[in-house]
């Protein structure tokens, strides 16, 4: 049996009420860099530009994200508008419904299609693909596939949908070459081209965002894992990732933009103490601690080692035949803050050596303020580098895609230590963090 939307009506929204909701106009102006773009003509609680009231009482004891503090507002934001959503299995609801269904139960939004990022709609693809077009069964909603589309071709998917306003809401991980910031960046850029409005609905930096870190992505280097240049670590949230992109790099076309923030959230706050339910933004990032290692483990795809992926725990373990206790030992050996490295030993499933024994490393970590993935993950790669003569570079040198140059890849090949290699993209990364500090949202 079905219900009318009608009928649904009764359990879109979430009851009670979040507090004013967080929207921040288009462009430079939003963090004070310039003049603002054009903004969606439809009324908010706030002023364009400026910063959300904190939530009242009811948002007391957890995090409300962006689509819980837009249903609260009675969806006003998108009020006369045909919406089109770009989302994945993450957009959901506290109690774990998906926004694409509440949405489409509510008579106050239009709701006509739906846009798929790598991975698909609803998750099912591995790295590097997705599901392709298709019709959703849970609401006849057509969903149209993003992965591989950029510039006007995905404005003209845009345009063929028949939308006004492209609406994004998925979970990030927090690092550069995780390609959910990019599908926002290329949807807000095709958007601008075809003359549709963005509004973005915030959810946490799973991680936390008290910093950025690791190496600046220079722009020759630049790919699908990394447009622009920001730092491999970025500590931001998708809705300042969306102001920064419109403020710094989309500056001479930007978006009509709007951002709908959290309530509840600062940037000491890791995914665990948000209230929220986790769902896996990706078929090998299944738990909050695989995103706390992410950063810097996720660097090993540009090697011959395994990074995990075909076992319970990726990112978490790596390794590789041949290899044993003593890269662990060497591991440890460099005091890196806020984690341990145990000796591990797995047989993935499928992925770099299927099917055969491996000897390697998990991280454990014991304290997450000290922790610095991205120092974890170079102290890894030249551990490996020294200590295993079968250790090789991916050959399409993909780490420099990882990294945003060659300059990691030359540093540890020269024999460089983990402070050396930190050194060298220092001054990058403190150029970027001062850009960065003019779009954050949140203490």
């Amino acid at each position: 049996m079905t219900l009318s939307r009608r009928g649904l009506l009764g359990l879109a929204g979430t009851s009670g009420a979040l507090g004013a909701i967080g929207a921040t106009s288009a462009g430079p102006a939003a963090a004070g860099t310039g003049a603002a773009a054009p903004v969606i003509a439809t009324p908010v609680t706030t002023a364009p530009g400026a910063a959300a009231p904190e939530a009242t009482a009811p948002d007391v004891g957890r995090v409300r994200t962006g689509f819980e503090r837009l249903a609260a507002d009675g969806y006003g934001v998108l009020a006369g508008q045909r919406i089109g959503v770009v989302t994945n299995p993450t957009g959901i609801t506290a109690d774990a419904r998906h926004l694409v269904d509440v949405l489409h139960a509510d008579e106050r939004v239009d709701l006509v299609a739906v846009f798929g990022p790598e991975h698909g709609f609803r998750g099912t693809a591995q790295a590097g693909g997705s599901e392709g077009a298709a019709r959703d069964p849970a609401t006849g909603l057509p969903v149209h596939d993003t992965y591989g589309k950029s510039g006007q071709a995905l404005a003209d998917v845009f345009t063929a949908a028949g939308i006004d306003t492209v609406v994004f809401d998925i979970q990030d991980v927090g690092a550069r070459f995780y390609t959910y910031i990019w599908t926002l960046y290329d949807c807000m850029r095709a958007a601008a081209l075809a003359g549709k409005a963005v509004v973005v609905l915030d959810r946490p930096n799973p991680v936390g965002g008290r910093r950025a870190a690791g190496p600046v992505l220079e722009r020759p280097y630049a790919s699908f894992v990394g447009r622009e240049p920001i730092a491999l670590a970025h500590g931001m949230t998708a809705a300042e990732l969306a102001l920064l992109f419109n403020g710094e790099f989309l500056a001479a076309n930007p978006v009509a933009l709007r951002t709908v923030r959290m309530s509840g959230w600062r940037r000491d706050l890791h995914f665990g103490a948000t209230g929220l339910p986790w769902v896996p933004p990706s078929p090998n990032v299944p738990t909050p601690d695989t995103a706390l290692a992410y950063a810097g483990t996720c660097l090993f795809e540009g090697t011959n080692l395994s990074e995990g992926r075909g076992t319970t725990t990726p990112f978490e373990v790596l390794g590789a035949e041949g290899l044993d206790r003593r890269w662990a030992e060497a591991a440890n050996a460099l005091e890196l803050p806020g984690v341990w490295f145990r000796e591990a030993y797995f047989t993935p499933t499928f992925s770099k050596f299927t099917g055969k024994p491996c000897g390697g490393v998990r991280l454990l970590v014991h304290d997450r303020t000290a922790f610095d993935p991205v120092r974890a993950g170079i102290g890894l790669l030249v551990t490996a580098r020294r200590g295993w003569s079968g250790f090789a570079w991916r050959a399409d040198h993909w780490i420099d895609r990882l990294t945003g140059s060659d300059r990691v890849r030359t540093l540890v090949d020269a024999g460089a230590g983990v402070e050396e290699i930190a050194g060298d993209w220092a001054a990058g990364l403190e150029r970027f963090a001062a850009v960065r500090e003019r779009y954050l949202l949140y203490p």
